[in-house]
């Protein structure tokens, strides 16, 4: 396969940012989206110029790190990760326009990496359990009725990429801080922190500069994990108790 890249380039956050036109070739429809721009990259070095910058550990969907958009969509035309996608997605002669995340609250470090730490901020506000545990307990030691314990392990798959947000119109972060709530509260182990956690994480976000959710439902297409959007409604009846057992 042959194809033009529009990559968008950023020296770094300040710098201003602009698309950057390259030409591939011999791209095999079996490589990932990131083999092909490792591809890229190597041809770039190769010429004397600097590769570009993108996020990725794991490659395998489940850390969460490459964050592409890709087309307009984020992390491409499929539901997946970007380094899932496979090049099989498009066609010889296609050309594909690459961007990071664009979001106030994930400013742009260099290329199409971002940052992405204001969701690790909204974590430590109360996304932890807090209380003594002592060591580890029998598995059967705490019984968690199982509507219970498949709702906590739908929103535990969050994987915190960033795709709702990239997704989103208004910015808003309510799918992934919703999943985190939801996660821990839904367990007994989660219940004394209960109101707090759903108070301190939601101010958080806020306080990070994500927009305000209007329920479109673009972050739930956008998931690869498929977080439900009624998990930003389950969330929003925690706030409300929450709110009103606080103001009592």
């Amino acid at each position: 396969m042959k194809l033009t890249l529009r990559v968008w380039r950023q020296k770094n956050a300040e710098a201003p940012g602009a698309m950057a036109t390259y030409e591939v070739d011999g791209i095999s429809q079996d490589m990932s989206f990131l083999e092909m721009l490792d591809t890229l990259n190597e041809e770039l070095i190769l010429a004397g110029d600097e590769p570009v910058a993108f996020d990725h550990d794991c490659r395998e969907g489940i850390c969460g790190a490459c964050s592409l958009v890709i087309n307009g969509d984020a992390h491409g035309p499929e539901r997946t990760t970007t380094c899932q996608l496979h090049m099989r997605s498009f066609d010889d002669g296609d050309t594909i326009d690459i961007e990071p995340w664009r979001a106030s609250a994930f400013p742009v470090v260099k290329d199409l990496v971002v940052d992405r730490s204001s969701f690790d901020r909204i974590i430590q506000a109360g996304g932890y359990i807090s209380a003594p545990t002592g060591t580890a307990p029998d598995a059967h030691a705490t019984p968690v009725p199982k509507p219970d314990a498949d709702s906590a392990f739908e929103h535990a798959e969050c994987i915190g990429c960033g795709a709702c947000v990239a997704a989103c119109p208004n910015g808003s972060a309510m799918l992934f801080t919703s999943a985190k709530v939801n996660h821990l509260n839904v367990l007994p182990q989660g219940a004394p922190e209960r109101e707090t956690r759903v108070l301190d994480m939601v101010a958080a976000m806020d306080e990070e500069g994500f927009g305000g959710c209007t329920l479109t439902g673009e972050c739930a297409t956008a998931c690869p994990k498929g977080i439900p959007l009624p998990s930003i409604t389950a969330m929003n009846k925690e706030w409300l108790r929450a709110n009103r057992k606080v103001r009592r």
